[in-house]
């Protein structure tokens, strides 16, 4: 694919013109909060709660100890930015090994790929034309332990490389990296018996990429904040039969990142109408100044900062808290039909659609699908986009009570 650089620079100024509407927290490496399997996708975006499966690394590894198969194995593609270009995507790789009836441990690699860019610096025709390929990727690891017969927990880590900068003469083009660690837990309880149906809770959370901020210059100034954040959800199965089986479930997100200061306030020290005096803070001294103790905020504290900090006070840090609600129907666990609902304030970046999923599942293979309906003015990288996932589950047999 050909695209020149000045296609992308409109892209994110229009999208920085959006967010100038409201106050929404930005972070490095995003590509971590993107739903990278067909199934979560079908739920809108949600899997901290819901039943374990290969792809429990990216939402909640703890449910990794409540596999019913002994081994899976996935492989996830996920298109991204399709009216803008054909070659940007999403990767993901996992691998899981259930080592016995109370542990488990797990793998992943996912990989963001955004194309081949090209670069032209003159409008002159016969000017040489570079191409660069930047890309960002994620490596992996858990291990989850059950406690109980009902309750487990998971730790996990995670190396982060980001090689997004394009090199030249005053340029280094060096990938920044960092990395981040997750600790989660989940709950399932046993099925229990009601009046006209047999039904199961989950519940589950995860406190996700806590780790170090990123930096491509190793300058705090150009520093960002991982998009660390908490899951936290819960559902519950209506199994009507041996055939048929419903799940609802709910998902709340609340990103760990302090929020960013916004525009400044001027200060008339003398009070005689202009801002041109020593005394005196113009209104782009104070945005500097607000961004500036917002840059020295450390990963560690900024963590606890992000629940009391907001300027709107606890009015806008609930816009900070995004849900989803999905359902999924399954038939003789071979079939099912997925159905979710995802929520973001319009102030905080106003992502908002309904999405639809399917799986089918023959013998060891799974292959599951995903569709999204953007439900909101600003469009979505995701939206009309079809999600693909392929899971293979081997190995003995643990079941469930």
């Amino acid at each position: 694919m050909k695209k020149t650089s000045l296609l992308l620079i409109c892209f994110f100024v229009l999208c920085s013109l959006q967010a100038q509407e409201s106050r929404p927290i930005v972070t490095g490496v995003p590509f971590l909060m993107v739903a990278a399997d067909a199934r979560a996708a079908g739920l809108g975006d949600q899997g901290v709660a819901t039943s374990a499966d290969v792809f429990s690394q990216q939402w909640n590894p703890a449910k990794y100890a409540f596999s019913e198969d002994a081994q899976g194995l996935s492989i996830s593609y996920t298109p991204y930015l399709t009216d803008l270009a054909n070659d940007i995507s999403l990767g993901q790789l996992t691998y899981y090994n259930k080592i016995n009836e109370k542990s488990a441990f797990a793998t992943s690699f996912r990989y963001f790929g955004f194309g081949g860019i090209e670069l032209r610096y003159t409008g002159d025709p016969n000017e040489a034309v570079r191409e660069v390929s930047p890309n960002e990727f994620a490596l992996d690891g858990s291990y989850s332990l059950k406690l109980s017969e009902k309750f487990s927990m998971a730790v996990g880590a995670r190396f982060i490389n980001s090689n997004l900068k394009v090199a030249s003469e005053e340029v280094d083009a060096r990938a920044a990296k960092s990395f981040a660690v997750d600790v989660a837990a989940f709950y399932q309880s046993e099925e229990i018996a009601y009046q006209d149906f047999n039904g199961r809770w989950r519940a589950g959370v995860n406190f996700q990429n806590l780790g170090p901020k990123i930096s491509y210059d190793n300058d705090d100034m150009s520093s960002n904040f991982l998009p660390a954040n908490l899951r936290v959800g819960g559902g519950f199965d209506f199994i009507f039969d041996e055939y048929n089986k419903l799940t609802v479930s709910a998902e709340l997100t609340k990103l760990l990142v302090p929020t960013p200061p916004g525009i400044g306030t001027p200060v008339d020290g003398n009070g005689d109408g202009d801002y041109d005096d020593p005394e005196d803070i113009s209104q782009q001294q104070a945005t500097n100044n607000g961004y500036q103790k917002y840059n020295d905020i450390g990963w560690f504290e900024g963590i606890f900062k992000s629940f009391g900090d907001a300027p709107g006070g606890f009015k806008e840090e609930m816009k900070e808290v995004t849900y989803s609600l999905g359902a999924e129907y399954m038939y003789q666990d071979s079939f099912a039909m997925r159905l979710g609902y995802y929520h973001e304030s319009p102030e905080k970046g106003a992502k908002q659609f309904f999405s639809l999923g399917a799986g089918f599942k023959y013998n060891i293979m799974k292959i599951d699908v995903s569709y999204l309906f953007s439900a909101s003015k600003i469009k979505n990288p995701l939206e009309n986009t079809l999600r693909f996932s392929l899971t293979f589950n081997f190995g003995d047999k643990y079941e469930t009570y």
